[in-house]
């Protein structure tokens, strides 16, 4: 009665010594700790996805405010360099200098930016090739 009382395994399957019990009742008994088991994977998975998400929420949110203020800065001194350089030439050429160099700068790091995303750089060379040995492994061994 001892295992009855603590909850410990199933009711008629704990009175009984496992040497007695059937194959199939094995069979069942494993199907349902699989199951538990499984169940209780899924719970786990659910919460450590919400916890995660909850702090992915906040680090996309301090990046956003963290990069308005940056963008904010960066205004700034485009404004700070424009009026800089108008004390040498006329202030609408002072801007046209500083546009154009900005637009330099962000065509250049667009391309580069661009580059890096191409497919053929993004492909995953290391884990294509070791599951290809892993497959030809598997082929060798079955055969």
């Amino acid at each position: 009665m001892a295992a009855d009382e603590s909850g410990l395994g199933s009711e008629h399957g704990a009175a009984r010594p496992k040497s007695d019990r059937s194959m199939a009742g094995l069979l069942a008994d494993l199907a349902d700790q699989i199951s538990s088991l499984f169940r209780q994977e899924v719970a786990l998975l659910k919460a450590e996805l919400l916890e995660k998400l909850g702090l992915i929420g906040q680090g996309v949110g301090g990046v956003v405010a963290g990069a308005l203020i940056v963008f904010s800065g960066w205004l700034a001194l485009l404004a700070a360099a424009v009026l800089g350089l108008a004390v040498a030439v006329a202030p609408w050429l002072a801007a046209l200098i500083v546009g154009l160099v900005v637009l330099g700068l962000g065509a250049a790091l667009l391309y580069f930016g661009k580059s890096r995303l191409d497919a053929r750089s993004l492909a995953m060379r290391r884990t294509l090739s070791s599951l290809r040995e892993n497959e030809a492994w598997i082929r060798e061994r079955v055969s």
